[in-house]
């Protein structure tokens, strides 16, 4: 992978939330300020035309990489580059430049879509804020383009989102998203809302567009099915970090990480019928109070001594990729 090849850089990224109680409880109660750690050193590259899956149970920090990603949140420490700039550290027209590049695929299309507003002003809102067209001819004229884009008629432009259906919302969805002509999309949870033959086609949908426009994609997941058939690399997340992460073929047919282990073996598999299962045993841990040493600790079956006191640290392994873990690196 050359410098050349990497649109997407996450450089040690650490975003941390006050969570105090007001000043004057702290005050009378004698307590100080308590900061919740979502993302603890945070790293990883997106390579052009690409799609990296991340994954994790709720609460591990995935919806927080991408706000950072977009833009819609500052880092605490830890920089975001595209095409090697940094984002956050230009201003003015730089930074609306490199914002241009990047849009966001919501999860609920019910919700995502503004109920007042007729289709042709949902899709034209990025363009019309950004100044990509020039008068209403045009402007119309585009999104009639992007609506047959995504498998709907050019007539639908006149209509509002509450006479389409689930599927056909986040159609629109992902033409709003394009209007901008962006090279990078994050796709926060984009089909969990949908019925199941839906989300096949809404998938196939984005994988013709990512062919056609040469796309880069962050898709956030809970369902190991859709990643397995869309991402091409995977990174496990678990409480604010990356504990593995590899392309898909090796994650699906090769985890090593007792956190991935434990996730695919939760995943129904009527070939794996009979067989014994390991379940993701425990709760996750209260991220206002981590464990010590390796997060995952307390649930893992492979737990020594070490992991209690030493966190691991993100390391390349023979296999391929990277993997967090004592047990793993030996």
């Amino acid at each position: 992978m050359s410098e050349s090849d990497v649109l997407i850089e996450a450089r040690g990224l650490v975003r941390e939330f006050d969570v105090s109680p007001p000043w004057l409880d702290r005050v009378l109660q004698a307590r100080g300020r308590r900061m919740l750690k979502a993302l603890d050193d945070v790293s990883f590259s997106i390579c052009r035309g690409e799609t990296l899956g991340l994954v994790g149970e709720s609460g591990c920090g995935k919806s927080t990489v991408a706000r950072l990603l977009c833009g819609l949140l500052d880092p605490t420490r830890g920089s975001v580059l595209i095409g090697g700039i940094d984002l956050n550290r230009n201003g003015g027209a730089q930074q609306a430049r490199l914002r241009r590049q990047m849009q966001m695929i919501f999860q609920d299309p019910y919700a995502s879509l503004n109920p007042r507003w007729r289709v042709r002003d949902i899709v034209a809102e990025p363009m019309r804020v950004q100044g990509l067209v020039r008068g209403r001819s045009e402007c119309d004229a585009r999104v009639r383009a992007l609506l047959t884009q995504v498998k709907l008629s050019s007539d639908d432009a006149a209509k509002y989102p509450h006479e389409f259906s689930g599927g056909q919302r986040q159609r629109i969805s992902i033409a709003r998203a394009l209007s901008s002509n962006p090279e990078f999309l994050i796709c926060d949870e984009p089909t969990s809302a949908l019925d199941v033959s839906v989300q096949a086609q809404v998938l196939n949908l984005m994988a013709d567009l990512q062919t056609q426009f040469g796309l880069t994609y962050l898709l956030i997941s809970h369902n190991l099915a859709v990643v397995s058939h869309v991402a091409t690399r995977v990174a496990v997340m678990y409480l604010g970090r990356i504990v593995e992460i590899a392309d898909t073929r090796r994650i699906f047919g090769q985890p090593l990480h007792p956190y991935t282990q434990m996730l695919l073996s939760a995943v129904p598999d009527l070939g794996g019928t009979g067989k014994p299962r390991t379940p993701v045993a425990g709760e996750v841990p209260n991220p206002l109070d981590p464990p010590s040493g390796c997060a995952f600790h307390p649930r893992c079956p492979f737990a020594m001594e070490r992991c209690r006191r030493e966190r691991p640290i993100l390391s390349d392994h023979s296999a391929g990729g990277a993997v967090a873990c004592h047990a793993v690196h030996g």
